[in-house]
């Protein structure tokens, strides 16, 4: 018995396990990235009657920042939360490197070579967070996709994003990580509920919703609920309102007279509002911008956003 005394006195003098600290509450407000590419527009064109509209709508609002197949992304990541911790902001991170990415839409394609790379560039990404906060969205689309692929490739992609989840939960403790949920329009809630769980959203704070898309905030909520309650509750939801504020008229790549939505702030119906997808970037090569590569930014998609035209 005097073992069994050791060990519980033991048990009570080991320190409580850490719990994760609301990156909402250890920072003053979110971090505007001085480099996003509205901002950089804006200041190289200083000239063009844009400009001044532009960097005052959508350069100095706070904007998710994408990382892709960097080799080095580890220290580019902690670089950039580096940066937004020193200035005690919370930077939002999209994650976005699955092989075959973007398989249904295509314009949007590639990542990283292979699974093995992927796993070594997803642990590199979480670790260059570390214990600083931040916010990641991770992997537009990835839950989405599935009509266009193998079920040995959903088996696939599922593992890995199951992996993307346990990097987080493990290396980035102050983070609130949110699996991509697609979208009000694209996959039926239940089923939606069904492929977060199999992807490993128990292992981060929930999913997001709505990612480079326009539904309404009270649409994209009234969905994010139903795949909660899909999921028997748990999970909390992010809304992407970038580019929402005049709903979807059912087409996603560069639609005609959409507008910017609520910019980032916590609630709002769901845990956080935040722009996701940059203003102003092309979804691809159609709709208003028939020549504009995705990813690329374009001032007259910006300023149609900004005039809802």
């Amino acid at each position: 018995m005097r073992w069994v005394l050791a060990v519980v006195t033991l048990l009570f003098l080991l320190p409580a396990p850490a719990h994760a600290a609301s990156p909402l509450d250890l920072t003053s407000g979110f971090y505007v990235n001085p480099n996003s590419s509205p901002a950089v527009w804006a200041r190289n064109n200083p000239g063009d009657a844009r400009a001044s509209r532009i960097q005052a709508s959508i350069g100095s609002r706070p904007i998710a920042r994408w990382f892709g197949n960097d080799p080095n992304i580890g220290s580019v990541v902690a670089s950039y939360t580096g940066a937004a911790d020193g200035n005690d902001k919370l930077p939002v991170l999209v994650a976005y490197n699955l092989p075959g990415r973007d398989a249904c839409g295509g314009h949007s394609g590639g990542g990283a070579g292979s699974p093995a790379a992927y796993r070594t560039w997803i642990s590199g990404f979480a670790a260059g967070i570390g214990t600083k906060p931040a916010v990641v969205v991770i992997e537009p689309d990835a839950l989405g996709d599935f009509e266009c692929m193998t079920q040995t490739q959903i088996n696939e992609r599922n593992a890995m994003l199951v992996y993307a989840t346990q990097m987080f939960q493990q290396k980035a403790p102050n983070t609130y990580a949110y699996l991509d949920g697609g979208n009000a329009g694209w996959v039926a809630a239940a089923t939606m509920a069904s492929r977060l769980n199999a992807a490993g959203v128990r292992n981060v704070r929930g999913f997001s919703v709505n990612v480079s898309n326009y539904y309404t905030t009270s649409a994209s909520a009234s969905y994010g609920n139903a795949v909660v309650s899909a999921l028997g509750g748990g999970p909390r939801f992010v809304i992407d309102t970038s580019r929402n504020a005049n709903g979807s008229n059912g087409e996603w790549c560069n639609p005609a007279g959409r507008r910017l939505g609520v910019p980032a702030q916590a609630g709002g119906g769901a845990e956080m509002l935040l722009w996701v997808k940059t203003p102003g970037n092309s979804d691809g090569q159609c709709g208003i911008a028939p020549t504009v590569p995705a990813g690329q930014f374009s001032p007259a998609i910006a300023v149609r956003l900004i005039d809802g035209t």
